[in-house]
């Protein structure tokens, strides 16, 4: 059979594919370099997660308890124990003070109590550990997906702490679970144009104002999985920061798909036939999350990944856009792209999937189970609860790569790249530092142990 004339040519002239293929990558590689080089750079000073009192921690069992005296039926409580032993959440993950009222308090009252104990923990926790004050900070950002209010959660914080009057300020809605790094991306543009100034971001989710009280089954997976949580954390662009920040940021990449109707609508808030507001997470939710982090790993690829890797890709490319036979496309090995893999926990099974497509080992994905196991899903700050946790074992070393990755409604997915600046020990303030324990075991499955009771008949 006949071969394409440019297959042929590149296949008679190895030598000269290789070097048109060498140059390519080294164009961009060098445009990528002096870029960076041109713009301010970014660090991490320091970070905060909030961890609630120990009267709001919360068991499965208790969970689901909740729920049958709320009327739920035992159908349904089976459903959601199942639920919760398979998402990987464990037995002392925290909920809202509201939520643990018999009926749930769900009041705009008390959901603006639990932001307000949520985002003032967190931020007072982070002030104390840098010392840094106040009137120094000229940008503030502020993420929460489902709670809404007027004034804004970024008004909330520049009247408790009595911010600068100018200020730039941003509250960031409606954007799930991957707004907490794409509201650092946001922070990295604005610092890049505002000389010599802190940002303060602020990552947040409510479980009050999220909290599902009908019985639709795709809307009950969220009073499932969402724990109470927030971090705070402070951004620098002035150089003489550098010696005292923990990371400085190398990359934010963000990718949409919400053009797509399937991901658009895989994720979404509405209500159900008995007038019931709640999230529901439809079957079209894998095929969206397929999508959109398929595309997010083409723009990533070129930007994180070995030389090596991206030539073998970029040959694999050519040779299947020229050849008329089938041949499976080079899947580029991931795993050496960082030291410390940090994905947003939505649940055991997508993690499981991140793993075997990315190529982690067990040991890469410890940070970002156990965070599921000890504090559920914490939505958008969930990153934030696994570096934590790295940091607590004294894991971070000088030059380590840390990726942030998350996905959520929309579809979106975002990462942010982080290189360590020194050998990163844990304070008091840490959240793990108390849960010596961990990692725990799983059961044989991969899941944690859970053992649901039925209520016996009267």
């Amino acid at each position: 059979m006949m071969l394409p004339l440019k297959l042929n040519f590149l296949i008679t002239h190895p030598h000269l594919t290789f070097i048109v293929l060498l140059l390519s990558t080294l164009t961009v590689s060098l445009f990528q370099f002096f870029a960076a080089k041109s713009r301010r750079r970014v660090f991490l000073v320091d970070f905060a997660c909030y961890k609630p009192p120990e009267s709001q921690k919360c068991s499965r069992e208790s969970v689901v308890n909740r729920a049958r005296q709320h009327g739920y039926s035992e159908e349904n409580l089976n459903f959601m124990a199942k639920v919760m032993q398979r998402v990987g959440v464990g037995d002392s993950s925290y909920v809202a003070q509201s939520i643990m009222c018999v009926p749930p308090n769900v009041t705009t009252e008390a959901a603006r109590e639990e932001s307000e104990s949520v985002i003032f923990g967190a931020v007072d926790a982070l002030l104390a550990k840098t010392k840094v004050d106040c009137s120094e900070i000229g940008i503030l950002i502020v993420n929460c997906c489902v709670f809404s209010v007027f004034p804004s959660l970024s008004s909330v914080i520049v009247n408790r702490y009595k911010l600068r009057e100018d200020i730039s300020s941003y509250n960031i809605t409606g954007m799930g679970c991957s707004a907490g790094l794409r509201v650092i991306g946001l922070a990295k543009q604005l610092l890049e144009v505002h000389p010599n100034t802190f940002a303060l971001v602020v990552s947040t989710e409510n479980v009050t104002s999220s909290a599902y009280t009908g019985t639709e089954r795709s809307k009950m997976l969220a009073n499932c999985l969402f724990r109470i949580g927030g971090a705070a954390i402070l951004l620098s662009n002035k150089p003489s920061h550098r010696k005292s920040s923990k990371y400085e940021l190398l990359h934010a990449v963000h990718t949409q798909t919400a053009s797509s109707d399937v991901s658009y609508r895989s994720i979404f808030r509405d209500e159900d036939a008995e007038g019931y507001t709640g999230v529901s997470i439809n079957k079209d939710l894998l095929t969206a999350a397929i999508l959109t982090i398929e595309q997010h790993m083409k723009t990533l690829g070129v930007l994180i990944l070995p030389l090596s890797e991206q030539l073998l890709f970029v040959k694999s490319y050519i040779i299947r856009r020229l050849s008329q036979a089938k041949i499976r496309p080079y899947i580029p090995k991931f795993n050496g792209c960082a030291e410390h893999f940090l994905p947003h926990v939505g649940g055991k099974p997508v993690l499981d999937a991140l793993q075997k497509n990315l190529g982690f080992t067990d040991a890469h994905m410890e940070a970002s189970t156990m965070t599921l196991h000890r504090f559920g899903n914490t939505s958008s700050s969930s990153v934030w609860y696994e570096l934590a946790y790295v940091e607590a074992k004294d894991r971070v070393k000088k030059g380590d790569r840390i990726w942030h990755i998350a996905f959520g409604s929309g579809f979106k997915c975002s990462t942010v790249i982080w290189r360590a600046l020194m050998d990163v020990r844990a304070d008091e303030k840490n959240p793990w530092m108390s849960d010596i324990d961990y990692p725990v075991e799983l059961d044989n499955d991969g899941s944690f142990p859970f053992y649901f009771q039925p209520a016996k008949q009267q």
